[in-house]
């Protein structure tokens, strides 16, 4: 695999170019993101990527400095700057120092991108040489297996004396992929039955691991044959597995026993097994379509240490789209309690469909903490803070972590409201507001031109009418308007269309279809009603 790094100080665009391209069925890995220039630099050493993909604009350190000591300290790395048009004198600079090209971010999508990549791939020595060729000669390399099985999966044809030479090294008729994945704590795990076989997992090493799982699966399925697929994540380790029909049984048997030890001793290790497939020309298709699918459904069940592909849980039904609507008004209405509480049930269903798109789901709580943090703009905290949790929500490794941060984040707009509710002044505030209506509702009054005049947020004081009486703003401001009405029908000086105007109505007919909502009468019937009972 072509490894990139991705840098760029917007979160969106880091997650559009991840989401652009089937990165690895092209031939490319992406190890790693950076939000500037110094993080991209102090990670090249660790994730050593082939490409890094940078923006020119950036904070701390930018995309031309970067690619200045890029080439200076690692000048086997390409760089590929994206650039808007107003940059490109920038980008004049970095090819100055060696970038290998650039992309207009108007024109990102996925064809130009690829061209862009597979192009600099061939830049690099060795790597290009290896993609570009029809096959890999079997003398020409101790590790020619690793090879293959690397290109079978990234979607490369073989040639036939290839295929036939990989086919040789895998005698059963089975095929299957078993994938360890572990996070940066890995406990101890006793791979085998019995003290002579015992093989422990200590510290956080995966191949340690690795070994110790692998053994267990020969002890309990004999015969099988392993083969590690080289080029995955550091954390991530995945095996190709060869076996007789007859003894998938076995092994599941095995990889259930691995799972209920490693469950007891609450280690970060997971399993994944895939469906199984006859052939090696399904290689890349069951990679796809199986195992980085059982990764991907890993963000949704983080507690199951062992994922089957054919024992998955059951779907639940699609949920229907949230009510976005009636959550912005019972916002405006400052029922909290309802509006989070419908929320997190959604949210709740939501995370139980772990076959849905980890991106969307985490845009969804963006969107939804956006929402809120807009509709509460007035309450600096929020505004403040809204940044380090949709970075906080973009990072999340799990459903759970990322729900968890949407419930904390509700909980603090819980408090930060209630003690604004409760702030002195805001009694006195609201007994103005009510004062000048009283004074003003002749005029086109509106809840924007209120604010203006008073200096507050419309939001701010939208939810400050629903805190501190029982109607909105637009139900309050009717309620005087037809007050006074009554008052000059009963009256009886001025004519109906008259008083229309006079109470702050420029239309005859929505006066008289409020009027009537308010009070049950029409406005003529009201005269007369009063004029009877005199």
């Amino acid at each position: 695999m072509c490894k990139v790094l991705i840098v760029d100080d917007e979160i969106l665009v880091r997650q559009g170019i991840k989401y652009v391209l089937d990165w690895e069925r092209e031939g490319f890995q992406i190890v790693g993101e950076a939000a500037n220039g110094r993080e991209a630099l102090n990670s090249l050493q660790d994730l050593q990527p082939h490409i890094i993909i940078t923006d020119i604009v950036m904070p701390v350190m930018d995309g031309e400095e970067l690619t200045r000591l890029v080439k200076r300290d690692y000048p086997a790395t390409e760089v590929i700057v994206l650039s808007s048009f107003s940059e490109f004198h920038y980008v004049r600079s970095t090819f100055q120092n060696g970038v290998a090209d650039y992309i207009l971010k108007p024109k990102l999508e996925a064809g130009s991108l690829l061209n862009v990549l597979q192009k600099t791939r061939e830049r690099i020595p060795g790597l290009g040489a290896l993609l570009s060729e029809s096959g890999v000669r079997a003398e020409t390399a101790p590790g020619q297996l690793d090879t293959l099985l690397s290109r079978m999966i990234a979607g490369y044809r073989l040639q036939p004396a290839d295929e036939e030479f990989a086919n040789l090294q895998f005698p059963h008729g089975m095929f299957c992929f078993f994938g360890l994945e572990t996070g940066r704590k890995l406990l101890s795990v006793d791979a085998a039955q019995s003290p002579s076989d015992a093989a422990d997992v200590q510290g956080t090493s995966l191949t340690t691991a690795a070994a110790a799982v692998s053994k267990e699966l020969e002890r309990s399925v004999p015969g099988l044959v392993q083969t590690v697929i080289p080029g995955g994540d550091p954390d991530t380790m995945l095996l190709l597995v060869n076996l007789q029909d007859e003894q998938w049984p076995a092994l599941l048997q095995a990889v259930n026993r691995l799972a209920h030890k490693l469950a007891g001793q609450e280690t970060e290790l997971r399993l994944s097994l895939s469906r199984t497939f006859r052939s090696l020309r399904e290689l890349a298709i069951v990679h796809q379509e199986s195992y980085l699918k059982l990764r991907q459904y890993r963000f949704f069940l983080p507690d199951q240490v062992l994922l089957v592909h054919s024992e998955l849980p059951k779907q639940e039904a699609q949920l229907p789209k949230f009510n976005l609507t009636l959550f912005t008004e019972q916002l405006k209405r400052q029922h909290l309690e309802e509006a989070f509480g419908d929320l997190r049930q959604y949210v709740d269903a939501l995370s139980r469909q772990y076959d849905g798109d980890v991106f969307q789901f985490k845009s969804f709580l963006g969107n939804m903490i956006f929402n809120v943090t807009n509709q509460f703009s007035h309450l600096g905290e929020l505004e403040e803070g809204k940044y380090g949790r949709f970075r906080a929500v973009d990072e999340a490794n799990s459903a759970d972590e990322a729900v968890r941060i949407l419930d904390d984040f509700l909980a603090r707009v819980m408090e930060l409201t209630s003690a604004a509710a409760l702030t002195p002044g805001s009694n006195a505030n609201m007994a103005k507001l009510l004062q000048y209506m009283e004074e003003h509702y002749a005029e086109p009054l509106s809840l924007t031109e209120l604010a203006r005049h008073f200096h507050f947020n419309p939001s701010y004081l939208s939810s400050l009418f629903t805190t501190y009486n029982q109607e909105g703003f637009k139900e309050h401001l009717n309620t005087i308007r037809t007050g006074k009405a009554a008052e000059l029908l009963r009256a009886g000086e001025a004519a109906i269309s008259e008083i229309s105007s006079m109470v702050g109505y420029g239309d005859h007919s929505y006066f008289c279809k409020v009027f009537k909502k308010y009070t049950g009468l029409s406005p003529s019937g009201y005269r007369r009603q009063h004029y009877g009972q005199e």
